[in-house]
């Protein structure tokens, strides 16, 4: 099965970028090739602080977070609040081990998505593609 290649955001000569941060160095890994082989750049952190520094090293210049729920220091909602300052529009995808029935009502605005671990390579390549489909995603692309 081939991995689906993603078109460029609003910049078309640059490939999307993902913030990726989980604190699980094997998943964190794994998770990161996946994305590559995607076709997307990815800054990878192992916490909220090497984040938000990966962040910022980038120039904010990043398509989607990717955020494990539970961090060392700060939570991955945490994060994504921070972030959010910073870029209002970023589309957040946060993951967790932990069952959590409500976490998706949770998610209080359009542009918060959560992904339950463990998921497969199709799993995340979906859920990423739906993001990337969203009128939201598409209308700050173009803008």
């Amino acid at each position: 099965m081939s991995i689906p290649r993603y078109p460029c955001s609003s910049e078309r000569d640059r490939r999307r970028v993902v913030l990726l941060v989980e604190d699980e160095p094997f998943v964190r890994e794994a998770t990161s090739r996946i994305l590559q082989s995607a076709g997307f750049e990815v800054l990878a952190a192992g916490d909220a602080q090497d984040a938000l520094l990966a962040y910022q090293g980038n120039h904010g210049r990043v398509d989607l977070l990717i955020s494990d729920l539970g961090l060392p220091g700060r939570t991955g909602r945490q994060l994504g609040e921070d972030i959010r300052r910073q870029s209002a529009t970023i589309p957040i995808l946060l993951t967790s081990g932990y069952v959590c029935a409500d976490i998706e009502e949770e998610t209080d605005d359009d542009r918060t998505y959560y992904l339950p671990k463990p998921y497969s390579r199709s799993d995340l390549m979906e859920k990423v593609a739906q993001i990337f489909r969203t009128p939201q995603c598409a209308a700050a692309q173009a803008g």
